[in-house]
């Protein structure tokens, strides 16, 4: 039986730690809205816009998170036989963290908000594809013949 390399051991943990911290976005489909809109005050941002697309986005964008974050556990099963899909997960992750950097400074977000999103996103997915790539060569998909 192969034993697995540190780095392999290091890409399950920070695969469970960041899918396990997306589940928790799951709560967020049930929060009351009473309490985004006390959040939303807190935050500094004014009322809380009572729109059926408020309500929309902000359910379902949680329902993403946690989606992600299941398939983050699936991935850490088994990182060497998933190491393409992690790759692509950590690519989209940076992409994802340089969006939503200029998404939150267009909107107006706090600027605690802004750094702890795109760059805590961005380390995330940059972690994912320096592991990856030391547990070994990222395979190229099968090719299909016509």
């Amino acid at each position: 039986m192969n034993r697995a390399s540190t780095e392999e051991r290091l890409l399950v943990l920070v695969l469970r730690f960041a899918g396990a911290v997306l589940l928790l976005a799951y709560a967020a489909v049930f929060l009351p809205v009473a309490w985004m809109a006390a959040v939303h005050r807190w935050m500094g941002l004014g009322e809380f816009p009572s729109f059926p697309l408020v309500d929309y986005l902000t359910r379902s964008i949680s329902i993403l998170y946690g989606i992600k974050g299941g398939l983050y556990l699936v991935l850490s099963t088994d990182v060497r036989r998933y190491r393409q899909v992690i790759a692509y997960c950590g690519w989209s992750a940076i992409g994802f963290g340089l969006a939503m950097i200029v998404i939150d400074a267009r909107a107006g977000m706090p600027w605690t908000w802004t750094l702890g999103e795109g760059p805590c996103v961005i380390l995330a997915g940059a972690a994912l594809l320096f592991l990856v790539r030391r547990i070994g060569d990222i395979p190229d998909l099968p090719s299909v013949d016509a």
